[in-house]
């Protein structure tokens, strides 16, 4: 564990960056108005698992040896945004109605296992736990375990604040519930928002991680 002083700036600072919006915000929220609030926390956990994939491919150098190679960065960086712009029109095509007259929904264990795939395929993410966490880590002790505890704690702070969020979106869909109509122009909202999320993916730099 880093020193006390360090490690009440990593936790501050951690923090802060857990409630800042950004696309894992964006991604959970879009995920619980298209499919309700199961999805949205199964969608919470399951980038949280995504981010711990970062986390332990940091201690052991992977993703150092992502970061350093402009090749295997393109290709993460490629796949993420793709996977992600594809999920944004599958959710777009499904929000529909099926042949009950519900609502289609692709339920939780769906919505984790796509969770997980968006955030290990983020070289964003990768980058930012390669730049943020060994600015607090101790040289003189031992770094992998430090970057692993570091690193868990920051993930459980995002997923902590993802699952506020998943709330948050769920009781402006509940509000919604009279108005399936509007629900179905809500979820295509939402897959859009995920393909406009994959597009700026395509475009992160590597410069990024440094």
């Amino acid at each position: 564990m880093p020193e006390l002083h360090s490690f009440i700036l990593f936790l501050a600072a951690a923090t802060l960056l857990a409630i800042t919006p950004g696309p894992g915000i964006f991604y959970v929220a879009a995920r619980t108005l298209a499919g309700g609030r199961p999805d949205g926390l199964a969608s919470s956990f399951g980038t949280g698992v995504g981010g711990l994939v970062h986390v332990f491919a940091g201690a052991v150098g992977i993703s150092a040896l992502v970061m350093a190679s402009a090749e295997a960065f393109t290709v993460l960086k490629i796949a993420g945004a793709l996977y992600l712009i594809w999920l944004g029109v599958r959710t777009w095509r499904a929000a529909g109605f099926n042949e009950q007259g519900t609502l289609k929904t692709s339920g939780p264990a769906s919505a984790f296992r796509e969770g997980i795939l968006v955030e290990a395929l983020n070289p964003k993410t990768a980058a930012f736990f390669l730049a943020f966490i060994p600015q607090f880590v101790d040289p003189a002790a031992n770094v992998a375990q430090q970057f692993i505890f570091l690193g868990v704690l920051s993930v459980m702070l995002n997923t902590a604040v993802d699952v506020v969020v998943t709330f948050w979106a769920a009781k402006v869909r509940s509000g919604l519930a009279q108005r399936p109509t509007l629900i179905v122009r809500m979820r295509q909202t939402s897959g859009a928002a995920m393909c406009g999320l994959g597009a700026l993916l395509l475009f992160a730099r590597r410069s990024s991680a440094s």
